[in-house]
């Protein structure tokens, strides 16, 4: 019988759709490479993209060159403008400002074929060190209140080109989902004076259903109230309000668990596109003592459509304690990207 599953964080239901109890095999979904004949984003086409603000490279390489390991650069087309004020304004009952912002590439590698979970750790470490760098570089313009790193892969998922790449945003305003998971947090904080994401983690490790992977850092789990089939949350065990205040050491514990989960979802989901999103405290936020800092990957499995936009609810065909056992009996092995990868190939 299909459950309604309440979030304990947002005042949002989701109906677990436990009678059609999808199983990976169950999604047909194939994830298509955008179109493309030209990438700005490989090595040797530097002067195809806005000048680097940021590049892990060889000492003896120039700027703009050959040479880089990661590297961030200005959108070629942002969705806002970093040039400018504000310029807050109202027209009656209609609120407006400049669409002033900052929109950035991480472009992950100079290798065209590799995504981000088939380069190795210290790679994958490399570019979320970059991303913490411009948060805290992005943080001290106080025209900004969030900034909001997020990846598209696949065409389904958004992306518009094909060599991978995360997206950094800084915004004027607080986005409204940050906000509502921000106001419900506290809601919980102050009725128990307890942060609600500590919660989850503490019971979750108590029931240990959801549980997909955990180290000595950090948990990955499919949440009680999933929207999405093979939706997992990458979390810090201990208490941080902001990614960029993380502790140095514990981010190989967070490569570990982000390659570990992202190649579980390719391996069990036969390389399904994704979206993974970074929800951190805002840019004035400070250590808050509710608001607890995570990734949020969701595999594009199935399409919101009328009902979902009308009512609010999400349906979910596949229930978060089966997608986790599924991912945990999922076995890979990332410590040889070439290999998974031709393991992947003979499953599909």
């Amino acid at each position: 019988m299909p459950e309604l599953r309440k979030s304990p964080i947002l005042e949002r239901w989701v109906i677990i759709s436990t009678e059609r109890g999808k199983r990976p095999i169950d999604f047909k979904v194939t994830r298509e490479e955008p179109k493309e004949g030209f990438c700005p984003f490989c090595t040797g086409n530097e002067d195809k993209t806005p000048p680097e603000i940021l590049a892990y490279r060889d000492p003896m390489t120039k700027p703009n060159s050959p040479g880089w390991k990661v590297r961030v650069v200005p959108n070629k087309f942002p969705a806002l403008q970093i040039e400018g004020d504000l310029n807050k304004r109202g027209d009656g009952i209609y609120d407006m400002m400049q669409g002033i912002g900052a929109h950035e590439v991480i472009i992950e590698s100079p290798d065209h074929k590799a995504n981000i979970h088939y380069l190795d750790k210290e790679h994958m470490e490399s570019i979320f060190w970059a991303v913490r760098e411009r948060m805290i570089d992005l943080k001290k313009d106080s025209r900004f209140r969030y900034i909001l790193v997020f990846k598209n892969w696949g065409k389904e998922a958004g992306a518009s080109l094909a060599h991978s790449h995360m997206q950094i945003i800084a915004t004027p305003i607080i986005p409204k989902r940050v906000h509502e998971e921000m106001n419900g947090a506290k809601a919980h904080y102050d009725l128990k004076e307890r942060c609600i994401f500590c919660d989850i983690i503490s019971q979750e490790l108590k029931d240990k259903r959801r549980i997909v992977y955990q180290n000595k850092h950090f948990i990955a789990l499919s949440p009680f109230a999933a929207r999405f089939p093979f939706e997992t949350w990458v979390l810090p065990l201990k208490h941080v309000s902001a990614f960029e205040t993380t502790k140095r050491e514990w981010l190989p514990s967070m490569i570990d668990a982000m390659k570990t989960v992202l190649l579980k979802l390719d391996k069990a989901l036969f390389n399904p596109p994704f979206n993974f999103i970074m929800h951190t405290s805002p840019c004035n936020g400070g250590n808050i003592p509710y608001y607890h800092w995570h990734i949020e990957i969701m595999p594009k499995l199935t399409k919101v459509a009328g009902f979902e936009w009308g009512s609010g609810f999400y349906i979910n065909p596949t229930s978060p304690e089966d997608a986790a056992e599924e991912m945990r009996n999922t076995n890979i092995n990332f410590d040889d990207s070439q290999n998974f990868q031709e393991t992947k190939k003979e499953i599909m």
